[in-house]
This record gives C-alpha cells, sequence and structure tokens, in this order.
C-alpha cells in the first residue's frame, strides 16, 4: 500500500501527517510526504520547505516506516500536482488536511483539498 501525505508545515498537515502515519503502521504502507507550491522562484529558494520536509520524514523512520519526500515547485495548482503524482504513483490513500474558518470555508474545504478530493484516483481523508 502507498500513502500520499500533503504537506506543508502547517498545524493542518501535522495533524494529515501524524494520520498518516497511523495509517502506514497499520497497512504496512509506503508514505511519499508531498509539498507542491506554484511559484516562478528558483527551487534553491525553497530550503526551509525541504529541511521541514526531512524532520517529518525523520518521525516516519523513527517508527519504521518507509518513506520518501517529494518538493515540488511548478506553475500548475498543488491540487493538480497531488492528483497527478497519486495517478502516476498508483497512490493507495491520499491525507491532506483542511481548514475550515467559515461557512463557505467549510464547504468549499479550500481550493487544493476540494480538487483532490474531486479528481483523486483513490480515496481521499481530510484531517481538520
Amino acid at each position: 500500500m502507498k500513502i500520499l501525505v500533503a504537506y506543508d508545515g502547517t498545524d493542518q498537515s501535522k495533524r494529515a501527517l501524524k494520520l498518516a502515519q497511523d495509517h502506514a503502521k497499520a497497512f504496512s504502507a509506503k508514505t511519499h510526504i508531498f509539498h507542491s507550491k506554484v511559484t516562478d522562484l528558483p527551487q534553491k529558494e525553497h530550503e526551509h520547505d525541504k529541511e521541514d520536509m526531512e524532520k517529518a520524514k525523520l518521525e516516519m523512520e523513527k517508527q519504521g516506516i518507509d518513506c520518501e519526500t517529494h518538493l515540488i515547485v511548478r506553475t500548475i495548482t498543488p491540487g493538480e500536482h497531488i492528483v497527478n503524482f497519486a495517478k502516476e504513483h498508483q497512490i493507495d490513500e491520499i491525507v491532506i488536511g483542511v481548514k475550515l474558518t467559515s461557512k463557505v470555508g467549510k464547504f468549499l474545504l479550500g481550493s487544493t483539498a476540494q480538487y483532490v478530493i474531486l479528481e483523486a484516483p483513490c480515496p481521499v481523508v481530510t484531517v481538520r
């Protein structure tokens, strides 16, 4: 089994990472920690993101979980990156954090989460 966790260092993504860790242990799954940014800045400008992801990876590995990190910087949306990666790598489950701040926000879940939920080729678990 392969699990993709959308991770950007926010509290929601940290909770998603914890749930992905629990699922990975329960199902002996490989985990892909995935961070996507839409920017025209060079990749070298994202050292903080890389360091944060490496810390998350070390936590997974301490629990005996096979884990890879993926930092993607391109011009398509993070939701599109997540869905494309899931399709290309035959991901079995996506775990993504959502921030619900208003009634409208609760309805829409945020553009990235909404896109992933609607377009993913596998089950999507959301975490608040």
